[in-house]
């Protein structure tokens, strides 16, 4: 795997989608679906040595890979085989026969319709149901519909040609023999409509008529006709409806999504013919944080969509862009939706969803390469204008849970990178459980005292998570100290906004800098250190708080009990004797402490 590639791999999604994977050249090679983007791609690569020649010649012509992340794994099959079709790739052997999705059709144009499967939706006025990704789950339908339905299975153009006698159908009772005129038009018309209503879902008055029906069944003692009623009813119960994929009405349509963020945005293209995504188009844009989301989209209406070949005569837009009016005339031919409900407007939500993955592949790339480009960490002492290059810089973050079990986190960053030898945990006592700003103060006086009485080197930099309060607080303590000459910051998570002592605006960075981001992984590092010692001393409270209330247990026997136990479960598990066995410990106090942590 290349570097841009490893790059591209590394921001994938982690919801279900479809990959195409192309050469140097752009051909599509292979298209896939994944209910996991990020590790089905990553899969290609470990490797074991042996897998098949043609994987190993594919993994030889890869050279790129393009992603659409879709809702649900069912969207990823339909997009896969509509994705083939288009490109037809060469690796995809297994769809090499191009046939469709199956569907249901029912044929509501005949005088006695039929109820079939089919590939190809060419039959003149049939009435269509799917295409259904699950051919088992179609296939039990249709028997369910022809157990329950007397549909007619036979092929015969009724009523023009009539039979001498029925077939077997018949004599099964799946069939009342409409061919030999035993069952009259509008009798299997009314039928026909229960079926629809069966398909589309329609279930609360067809389940009353089908359950009066077993029931009758049931006193005529037709218990198999019966059984077959129970089975639709319990089906009608589990699901509303066939798994069909929508379609934005009967036609095509082009779907615009856009994403922004600052000063970089992105627009996809989804192309869709027949309801189906045959393709999707991008464009990343820069540079735009003076202009307004309307302006931008015209721009992307006018320099990209416009040169664009084979457009559908509908367009769907998220919003209105400026100059809509003019617009509409260079588009001219083109319907311009903005739906805000409806079939189109879940495309549109799907555009969406798709531009902000890429979006934010393009920052987390972007950011990697800048960061190879320079160190992060001169890039964050030229940014925030110090003297010394912050090679070594720690991040202080406070952790509470409703005011209680508050704890301090501080974790070291050297390098860049972090430094887990040096990471510190405060336990905060008193009245600083209830402040933040004395949270902060005791955490920093804490740190700065031990490294100063023990002599140990001092960061080159001080970060808080936190505003000019959390700030303040810190400086109160490193001046008290005499270490405020150490260069001091705090970082707000709201806007990521970095305030400096003695500035009264905050700095702000662009949010592809470096240095942004690496003060941002130090902050959810920080975080994340301090959220699981907070968890931790929830948890001892809990279990010390379960031992103290049993009288007669005080903390000795309480640390004694957990050291031969290991846990407050392992002493409910205990039976008498194993507590009783332990020195200082009766039988009578070991029946107590028992019953009382059994106790509801």
């Amino acid at each position: 795997m290349n570097e841009a590639l490893q790059r591209k791999v590394d921001t994938l999604p982690d919801g279900p989608g479809v990959y195409l994977w192309k050469d140097a050249t752009g051909a599509v090679l292979y298209v896939g679906k994944a209910a996991n983007l990020r590790t089905r791609v990553r899969s290609y690569f470990a490797s074991d040595g042996t897998e098949a020649p043609t994987h190993r010649l594919l993994l030889e012509r890869i050279a790129d890979v393009e992603t659409i992340v879709v809702p649900n794994e069912t969207q990823s099959l339909l997009l896969e085989n509509n994705l083939i079709k288009e490109y037809q790739p060469r690796f995809n052997v297994r769809l090499k026969d191009d046939k469709s999705y199956p569907s249901i059709a029912v044929t509501v144009d005949e005088a006695f319709p039929r109820v079939l499967v089919t590939r190809r939706r060419d039959i003149t006025g049939a009435r269509y149901f799917g295409p259904y990704t699950d051919v088992g789950e179609m296939r039990r339908t249709l028997n369910l519909i022809r157990r329950m339905f007397t549909v007619r299975s036979c092929n015969d153009d009724l009523p023009a040609t009539q039979r001498e006698r029925p077939c077997l159908d018949y004599h099964i009772g799946r069939c009342k023999a409409p061919c030999v005129r035993w069952q009259d038009a509008p009798d299997y018309r009314a039928m026909i409509t229960d079926v629809l209503d069966f398909l589309e879902g329609r279930t609360v008055d067809l389940k009353a008529r089908i359950r009066a029906l077993m029931h009758g069944a049931s006193e005529r003692q037709d218990f198999e006709r019966a059984r077959d009623f129970r089975d639709a009813i319990k089906w009608l119960d589990q699901v509303e409806g066939p798994l069909a994929v929508d379609a934005i009405g009967t036609g095509d349509a082009d779907v615009i999504g856009y994403a922004r963020d600052g000063d970089d945005a992105v627009a996809v293209l989804f192309r869709v013919r027949d309801g189906r995504v045959i393709g999707r188009e991008h464009r990343f844009f820069e540079n735009v944080q003076e202009e307004s989301d309307q302006d931008v989209l015209s721009g992307v209406l006018i320099r990209w969509y416009l040169a664009t070949s084979a457009k559908a005569k509908r367009l769907v837009l998220p919003f209105p862009p400026s100059g809509f009016e003019s617009l509409a005339e260079l588009l001219a031919g083109q319907r311009i939706a903005v739906p805000q409900r409806g079939v189109a407007a879940r495309w549109l939500e799907l555009a969406e969803q798709n531009a902000r993955h890429l979006l934010e592949s393009l920052r987390l790339e972007s950011f990697e390469s800048d960061e190879r480009a320079e160190d992060p960490v001169y890039a964050l002492g030229r940014e925030l204008g110090l003297t010394v290059v912050p090679r070594v810089f720690i991040c202080v973050d406070i952790s509470t849970s409703q005011g209680r079990d508050t704890v301090g986190s501080l974790v070291t960053f050297d390098g860049g990178r972090p430094r887990k030898a040096e990471y510190r945990k405060f336990r905060i006592k008193g009245m600083a459980q209830q402040d933040d700003f004395a949270a902060i103060h005791e955490v920093v006086t804490r740190y700065f005292r031990r490294r100063i009485d023990e002599a140990k080197p001092l960061p080159d930099l001080v970060v808080i998570d936190g505003g000019k309060g959390q700030l303040s607080a810190a400086l109160d303590a490193m001046t008290a100290l005499d270490v405020a000459e150490i260069p001091l910051i705090s970082l707000a998570k709201r806007d990521e906004d970095i305030y400096v002592p003695g500035r009264s605006e905050p700095l702000r960075l662009s949010r592809r800098s470096p240095a942004l981001r690496l003060l941002q992984r130090a902050r959810d590092e920080a975080h994340r250190f301090g959220v699981a010692y907070n968890r931790n001393r929830r948890a001892a409270r809990t279990i010390t708080s379960a031992l103290l209330d049993i009288p007669g247990i005080g903390p000795a026997r309480r640390r004694t009990l957990l050291q031969v136990f290991g846990s407050l479960a392992g002493v409910r598990t205990a039976t008498v004797a194993d507590v009783a066995a332990i020195p200082g410990f009766s039988a009578a106090l070991a029946t107590r402490i028992l019953d009382d942590l059994k106790a509801p």
